[in-house]
């Protein structure tokens, strides 16, 4: 086998094995400064149609967890009056258990030349690409939204410009166990084969050639 075949296998051998940890399985200890930034440095290696580089990153953890904790309870209480306690609570104890959480934020600003969704799918492939390289450091990690990530006065609490969204909140720490395997797709059953129309004619509504 080539050298060339053994790199493929390995970086396969990972896709294949890629798998989220849930949050709630995710202790300490997490990352450190490095190991975060040695992440990222994988994670921004994604299309990016003009360089744009539309997308940054906000880090949450230690004291910060609980603050914002204990803003998702208060505002739980306001976007419902009649939520239970248990509601309540699960809100507040969203971010207590992964010890650092990267929150990966979509830059949409106007762009004359390119489209807002080609921008969104890069910062998607962020946190894809995150996930990856946290589990590639021996790191349990899952990618969360939730109704935070879409809620405008959470996005002002966490310091978001107008422009921007939130795309995950990427969990990271030290997994209590192994997740196990679920049932994937087989692509087999998801790839057609696209043929032009019967009566494609290759031409435009004028006649001349396309």
């Amino acid at each position: 086998m080539t050298t060339l075949s053994v790199y493929s296998n390995v970086i396969l051998d990972a896709l294949d094995g890629r798998r989220s940890v849930p949050s709630k399985q995710l202790g300490p200890p997490g990352p450190d400064d490095a190991t975060v930034l040695r992440m990222l440095r994988s994670a921004v290696r994604v299309p990016d149609h003009g360089k744009r580089v539309p997308f940054r990153f906000l880090r949450i953890q230690g004291d910060s967890r609980d603050a914002l904790g204990l803003r998702l309870a208060q505002r739980c209480r306001e976007r419902d009056p009649g939520a239970s306690e248990a509601v309540v609570e699960k809100d507040r104890h969203r971010f207590d258990h992964a010890p650092v959480i990267v929150t990966v934020i979509a830059r949409l600003g106007p762009d004359q030349k390119i489209p807002v969704q080609e921008r969104l799918l890069s910062a998607g492939c962020v946190c894809f690409a995150l996930l990856q390289a946290a589990q590639a450091l021996g790191f349990g990690a899952q990618w969360l939204t939730g109704w935070a990530a879409y809620d405008p006065e959470i996005a002002r609490f966490l310091g978001l410009g107008e422009d921007e969204t939130i795309v995950g909140f990427v969990h990271i720490g030290t997994a209590a166990l192994d997740a196990p395997e679920r049932e994937r797709p087989d692509p087999a059953g998801l790839l057609s084969e696209w043929t032009p129309p019967a009566d494609a004619s290759g031409t435009d509504a004028s006649g001349a050639g396309a």
